[in-house]
């Protein structure tokens, strides 16, 4: 009996270490609603991209994709039409929702399982997690540089996955999973240039949506 007791504590003492070594108030109802905003973004980007008149290009020619995507490249860089600044802006407001949306509810969570916000877990979560991140839209940067504009969706989601993964050792574990198939999707992705604007959607649209309602289902559901 009191064997059974004392590994019972044992067991608790533990569980109570792991809960101090990792920021537990992500929000599932968060990931839903970027996953929600991602694939408005993706439906109105669509829309902006395929009103594009590229000049010299014949309309049936839009369906060789390479030469779409690098015909379409040229127009991002000129701004033709505005094409630059309106995807930019589709793809901050895009951000910010997802980020104010994901701080809002973190904060409302946190408050109710009465934990701290900024603490050395999520200092070690946001640290773990921008690395790669910030690596990515680096790598970025150099695709658009040298016109590789095809393998910017396959790099975002393969970075962002990569980023996800690290990140999963100070949080919840199932992010590592989000992470998993964000990268697979990526690698996918590079095999169909021209058609990334439907990988971020999958990845970044229903990818997060169908995370989100595991983890509201599996822990906010209580």
């Amino acid at each position: 009996m009191e064997s059974s007791k004392y590994l019972e504590d044992i067991a608790s003492i533990k569980n109570m270490m792991h809960k101090s070594s990792r920021f537990m108030s992500l929000s599932g109802l968060s990931g839903i609603l970027a996953g929600v905003y991602a694939l408005i973004a993706f439906v109105v980007a669509y829309r902006v991209i395929a009103f594009q008149t590229i000049p010299g290009l014949p309309s049936e020619s839009n369906s060789t994709q390479e030469l779409y995507i690098r015909e379409l490249y040229q127009l991002f860089l000129a701004d033709h039409d505005g094409l630059a600044t309106k995807l930019l802006l589709i793809g901050l407001v895009t951000l910010i929702l997802a980020l104010v949306t994901g701080i809002i509810f973190t904060i409302k969570k946190a408050k109710k399982h009465d934990e701290k916000i900024w603490d050395t877990s999520s200092r070690r979560l946001i640290y773990n997690f921008a690395i790669p991140l910030f690596t990515g839209g680096a790598f970025c940067i150099v695709l658009i540089q040298y016109g590789l504009i095809g393998l910017i969706a396959p790099a975002t989601l393969i970075f962002y996955g990569l980023a996800l993964v690290n990140a999963s050792k100070f949080t919840l574990g199932d992010i590592k999973y989000l992470g998993i198939a964000n990268v697979i999707i990526g690698l996918i992705a590079t095999q169909f240039i021209g058609y990334g604007l439907y990988f971020w959607a999958l990845g970044f649209g229903v990818f997060h949506i169908i995370y989100g309602t595991i983890m509201y289902r599996k822990y906010d559901k209580v």
